[in-house]
């Protein structure tokens, strides 16, 4: 059976990461403001890619929030993916995308996020590769783990919009004030 390199794809979403050793597998996201990292250990061909809305702190993370919001969680959770399917850390390299701003009246999170990849890598020691981060427009972004090959589309304006809107994930509900009386 003869199953051509990057038939199957699998999307990966706002706060995911996804680590494959299937060279039939390409990897999909959507990016806006966010920004997707891309990671292999090109000697056993296996990679993957996260896809994270904020830089994030140990500090952010610690105030309750959604961790999977926050690059630094999914960083660590891509990394250690990959070490188990057994990447070694010395021999990772990365690509980024995304960190477009998308809304110019708002404050530029995405070059924010784009900054924080590139330290994180730099200090995890994890050369890149390759980067495509910036811009008005969002991505497309294909990427095949087992090569290290991407390939990105840009957005229109509409399409782009679109993105935005769906990375607005609603912060959750506040909750009710105590509305019981106790009577003495």
């Amino acid at each position: 059976m003869n199953v051509e390199i990057g038939s199957r794809r699998v999307h990966v979403i706002q706060g995911e990461f996804k680590v494959v050793n299937d060279p039939t597998v390409v990897l999909t996201t959507i990016l806006g403001s966010c920004v997707a990292a891309c990671m292999r250990d090109p000697v056993i061909g296996v990679g993957g890619i996260n896809h994270f809305l904020l830089p994030g702190s140990a500090e952010a993370m610690a105030g309750g929030g959604d961790a999977t919001r926050y690059g630094v969680h999914l960083m660590e959770l891509l990394i250690n993916g990959l070490l188990k399917q057994g990447a070694r850390r010395d021999r990772l390299e990365a690509k980024i995308f995304g960190g477009a701003k998308t809304i110019a009246r708002f404050s530029n999170v995405g070059e924010q996020n784009a900054k924080f990849a590139r330290q994180f890598l730099m200090d995890e020691g994890i050369q890149i590769v390759g980067e495509s981060t910036g811009g008005e427009h969002g991505r497309k972004l294909e990427y095949w783990p087992s090569t290290g090959r991407a390939r990105q589309y840009a957005l229109t304006g509409v399409e782009t919009q679109k993105t935005v809107a769906m990375e607005q994930r609603p912060a959750p509900a506040p909750k009710p004030a105590e509305t019981s009386i106790e009577f003495f």
